[in-house]
């Protein structure tokens, strides 16, 4: 299959205007496959060749102005159209297309609880040649026109309302002009909550069997999509441009969510069956509004070439979280106590699970620009590659901190401008900074190259001097971005009533880097703990100095502030990948800390790096039980802080809460960590048999399924407990959940059948390929699986050519051997990347996954 290039996209956008696409879907036909009929009305500027893209099973017919053409002569995905004269042309073509069962194309999806069959779409960057003929690239945009023949039963959703005509035929209401990658389709037996806000249908939408956990969620989650709606509407000046907002909860998506206009699909596990804590609540907020901030950029002002991907995902990041902090969240919200706003500040678990995300891939050798160079980005699949840490966390980062610079109101006023300059149309990077530049007199040019074309992260260390009545504070900056930032100056102070000695805020001032020289001077004595970039509003490793950073790892609970708790704890995950802070001090920070935590963002990253790298990767094998074992201690300190919970408690959760009382999402956390830190079975062996936790929470399928799959990996349980399990819960996060327990299980017959089952059959969808992954590779395993990392590379590559991007990111995710922590097992992975037969998107994942290998071995050594 060949992919676009930029240089033949900009070709084909000079020769066409594409009108009206009409789309003629049924999906009647099979098991299997699906049959599409297109008819696409363009105009050819002049004489030239060019072509159309389609990827079907068979190609039936297809004619030009009438005239059929030659079916034989696709090549690939591409039909060539030569000789296409000046004028307007009418194309049709006449496929039989084939379901996916990869999150790819049309998704077509059996629900084991009950056996009803789901189908959607994801057309993101060239899958749309998979449903149907198409000049696909975002800056032919067009009018779309969509009837859908569908089994009798199903709901038909789509870009605009959808009508029922006769049975099972359904007709879509036209677009205004969109990309071809944002055409949407979801059918099947669809549960459903409709309501109207601001004269438009609102509808969110999942498979019948979740309709239970939908419908206990819709009010929340209807509440806040109005606010979101609203707040968007307050901040800008274009109307929302279509007519209808539907939000479909599909199953097996790769993605979190994907912007189609009017169409929002989401992955069904925002559709919570079993207990959450409001921190995920707060995630799934987050995602509501980051896809409908796209509905203005992305979706209204479109992207001309993938290097502006950053154009449509940071914003929609920045705007996310800020909209979700600022929107008039509804006060009906179980979560929500009188006086209290729905969600803690939503800037910490940004900067606690989403910024590190960013640091950690501008470090690797496949950092890129925010904004890459045009020549960085020359066909689809080199664009794919960038939908990572960069294009999000440090996106957003940069726009915030340009908003710091700049100002909330110039800000929203240059992107007023953007959208009333480019509506319905496409825009560039430059496009974007001269609509900015007309509403400021600072230079965003300057600060475009300075911040957006350049790579790696800045890192600014602070050098703190005391001059008896006054205190200088000076900063170095390796890197040469500017940097507005607000510096907290704290001092020590004796709670009388409970002894313990805290840190408060005397001050906050900002400070511009460079200083230019000139050291910063505050009068009175040098503060306790000096913290840069207090309000985490740039995008920079902190280093503090050396008296602050021992106050902090001392007194680091009795930080005032959670937003600055995040940034010392990233400061210290910074100095633990740097090999700067020996891991286990993460360890005792985290153990001295962590039980009097109140954010709970906070406590479930600081845990979660801890496992995960710290204990998993960071440490030497002989090291990691005692890990192990403090992670077990800290979590049943915080089982005893949140004891006395009662069944309301965890009905209802938070709302039901006085202040100081137990939260019963701190506690889900604490048994979430202690399961997969258990090195002994017996505790959650009894967890199991009796159903509950003492004290709580009860048992559900989540719980249930994790507990069992420790026990695999601790060769507690065996086939038989799995089966019986699964007939408890036959559903797909069932299915699932037995997968990943199979594959944990420590026997050489358990390994094998795994790595058959994603290697060699090809039947697992995207999601059981995840979960199966997932078991496979355990720390506690390392014998038993070692001569699999030889395995991989050879059986990987081979996946990814068969099997598409999908796979190939889900095996070089999740597949990848993690826990091989060698030099032999480095340098077979570095031999690999010279195999010619590797895929871009496995190269990319591979390249990454060498890199964080080759960090963890430079962590040991260096302690």
């Amino acid at each position: 299959m060949s992919v676009l290039t930029r240089k033949e996209a900009q070709t084909r956008a000079q020769l066409l205007d594409v009108h009206r696409y009409t789309v003629d879907l049924d999906l009647t036909t099979g098991e299997e496959t699906f049959d599409s009929r297109t008819t696409i009305r363009f105009t050819a500027r002049e004489t030239g060749n060019t072509f159309v893209e389609i990827k079907p099973e068979t190609l039936r017919a297809l004619s030009l102005d009438g005239q059929p053409l030659d079916p034989e002569r696709l090549d690939g995905n591409r039909y060539p159209l030569d000789r296409l004269t000046a004028g307007p042309h009418e194309l049709t073509a006449d496929a039989t297309m084939r379901y996916s069962r990869t999150g790819e194309g049309m998704h077509r999806f059996t629900d084991p609880a009950d056996g009803e069959t789901y189908t959607y779409t994801q057309l993101f960057m060239e899958d749309v040649q998979r449903v149907f003929a198409a000049f696909d690239q975002p800056d032919l945009k067009s009018v779309f026109d969509l009837t859908v023949t569908a089994p009798a039963g199903w709901t038909v959703l789509g870009n605009g309302t959808a009508t029922q005509a006769t049975d099972g035929r359904w007709t879509i209401a036209p677009t205004p002009p969109i990309s071809t990658y944002l055409v949407a389709v979801a059918a099947g037996p669809w549960h459903s909550v409709t309501t109207q806000h601001a004269g438009l249908p609102f509808g969110i939408h999942c498979r019948r069997s979740l309709a239970p956990h939908l419908d206990a969620d819709a009010d929340e989650i209807l509440g806040i999509t109005r606010a979101c709606y609203d707040r968007y509407h307050e901040k800008f000046d274009e109307p929302y441009p279509f007519d209808s907002y539907d939000q479909a909860f599909v199953p097996e998506f790769n993605a979190g969510a994907m912007e189609n206009p009017g169409l929002v699909t989401f992955r069904d596990e925002f559709i919570y069956r079993s207990a959450v804590t409001d921190t995920e609540r707060q995630t799934r907020a987050m995602v509501i509004a980051h896809e409908m901030a796209h509905m203005w950029f992305g979706d209204l002002v479109t992207l001309t070439w993938w290097d502006d991907i950053w154009l449509n995902e940071s914003f929609a990041e920045y705007m996310g979280y800020q909209t979700l902090t600022e929107a008039a969240l509804p006060r009906a919200l179980d979560s929500v106590r009188a006086g209290e706003t729905p969600f803690p500040d939503t800037w910490v678990e940004f900067g606690v699970s989403r910024k590190g995300w960013g640091y950690d891939a501008d470090q690797r050798p496949t950092t890129h620009p925010v904004a890459p160079d045009p020549d960085a980005v020359p066909d689809t699949a080199s664009a794919l590659l960038n939908f990572d840490g960069i294009s999000y966390a440090k996106g957003a980062s940069a726009l915030r901190q340009l908003v710091a610079w700049l100002g909330e109101k110039d800000f929203l006023a240059g992107i007023n401008t953007h959208f009333a300059r480019h509506k319905f149309a496409n825009a560039t990077l430059a496009d974007f900074i001269d609509n900015l530049a007309t509403a400021t007199d600072r230079d965003v040019h300057t600060w475009a190259a300075t911040w957006l074309r350049t790579t790696g992260v800045d890192t600014l260390t602070a050098h703190v001097e005391n001059t008896g009545h006054s205190w200088n504070l000076a900063v170095d900056r390796t890197g040469d971005r500017p940097h507005r930032i607000t510096v907290g100056a704290y001092d020590h102070s004796l709670d009388t009533q409970t002894g313990t000695d805290q840190l408060v805020l005397r001050e906050r001032f900002e400070l511009d880097i460079p200083q230019n020289g000139t050291p910063a001077t505050q009068p009175g004595t040098r503060p306790d703990l000096v913290v840069l970039n207090d309000n985490d509003l740039t995008y920079a490793k902190v280093r503090l100095d050396p008296h602050s950073w021992n106050t902090a790892l001392t007194h680091l609970s009795g930080i005032p502030d959670a937003l600055t708790r995040a940034l010392i704890w990233n400061t210290a995950r910074d100095m633990v990948r740097d090999g700067e802070l020996h891991p286990t001090a993460y360890l005792t920070a985290a153990r001295t800390h962590l039980p009097h935590e109140t954010d709970l963002a906070l406590v479930n990253g600081v845990l979660g790096f801890a496992a995960t790298q710290i204990a998993d990767r960071y440490l030497a094998p002989q090291d990691r039980p005692a890990a192990l074992a403090t992670l077990t201690s800290l979590c049943r300190d915080l089982l005893r802080r949140t004891e006395g919970l009662t069944a309301k408690d965890w009905e209802q959760g938070l709302g039901t809460r006085t202040p100081g009382s137990p939260d019963p999402g701190l506690r889900l956390t604490a048994v979430r960590h202690f399961i997969d830190a258990a090195t002994q079975p017996e505790a959650i062996q009894e967890w199991l048999a009796d159903g509950t936790v003492p004290g709580g929470p009860e048992l559900d399928p989540e719980l249930r399924w994790r507990i069992l799959t420790r026990l695999a990996v601790l060769g507690a349980t065996d086939e038989a407990v799995i089966t019986r399990e699964l007939d408890k819960d036959p559903s797909a996060t069932g299915q699932e959940g037995a997968a990943r327990c199979r594959a944990a299980l420590p026997t050489p017959e358990a390994k094998e059948a795994a790595w058959q089952a994603m290697f060699t059959d090809d039947t697992l969808s995207n999601y059981l390929f995840t979960a199966t992954a997932q078991g496979f590779w355990q720390p506690e395993q390392s014998e038993l699986l070692h001569h699999y990392v030889t395995r991989y590379y050879p059986d990987a590559t081979a996946l990814a050519a068969r099997r598409g991007p999908a796979i190939a990111e889900a095996a070089g995710r999740h597949a990848f051997p993690v826990h091989a922590i060698d030099a032999q097992s480095l340098q077979r992975g570095t031999d690999a990347l010279d195999a010619p037969a590797l895929t871009p998107a496995l190269r990319r994942k591979l390249t990454d996954q060498l890199d964080d290998l080759r960090r963890a071995l430079a962590v040991r050594e260096a302690h």
